[in-house]
């Protein structure tokens, strides 16, 4: 049984040319993008590399390619084929079996995100079932469980603005008390790029 009590699982991609954040390569192409996600990437070593929780890096896909981060002990995992809700559910199913009790899931993609703010959604789980930090879209940037409950995944409408909203509906149905976060931008579109340009593209 390890020490820690709470786990950190960070979602992200291998940075490679054409695979990450689509929808801003339309717009800028494939080497800015992969630019900005390596920035991005860089962020969320920095903000996370100190905390003091079991950290896990869950890839998008098996490949023997992984992450150079030497400082920060990360634990190296894989989500499994599914949709979004599902790969989230299916890592936090696995981290609760491995015995803990508070996990947070994080994005790659938000550079308004830090360590305080994590460190605050583990403080919340400690007296309520869900965390949930907002993004601007109507998604949201950070999810944590202090229970497993399947339904926050199921039947909702990934990557749309009713993402938020209807996880707040789930969390009432089921009689699970949350806590939301402040809102923060997630970087998806070069609407959500161009106030961070002189910061991340350099």
């Amino acid at each position: 049984m390890q020490e820690s009590k709470e786990a950190l699982i960070i979602f992200l991609k291998y940075p490679e040319l054409g695979r990450a954040k689509t929808r801003l390569a339309a717009s800028i192409g494939n080497e800015k993008t992969l630019k900005v996600y390596i920035e991005l990437l860089n962020h969320t070593n920095l903000i996370t590399k100190n905390l003091n929780f079991s950290k896990f890096l869950y890839y998008d896909k098996v490949s023997e390619n992984k992450l150079d981060w030497k400082e920060g002990n990360y634990t190296h995992a894989y989500q499994t084929e599914s949709d979004l809700g599902g790969r989230m559910a299916q890592a936090f199913e696995d981290t609760f079996a491995k015995g803990f009790e508070r996990v947070v899931i994080i994005g790659s993609d938000c550079y308004d995100l830090s360590s305080n703010i994590i460190e605050e959604a583990f403080k919340a789980l400690q007296n309520h079932d869900v965390v949930v930090g907002p993004a601007e879209d109507g998604g949201y940037y950070l999810i944590g469980l202090s229970k497993m409950n399947k339904q926050l995944f199921t039947e909702i409408e990934w990557s749309t603005e009713q993402v938020l909203n209807t996880t707040i509906q789930k969390c009432k149905a089921a009689n699970l008390s949350y806590r939301l976060l402040e809102t923060l931008s997630d970087i998806d579109t070069i609407e959500d790029l161009n106030p961070y340009l002189k910061q991340i593209i350099k």
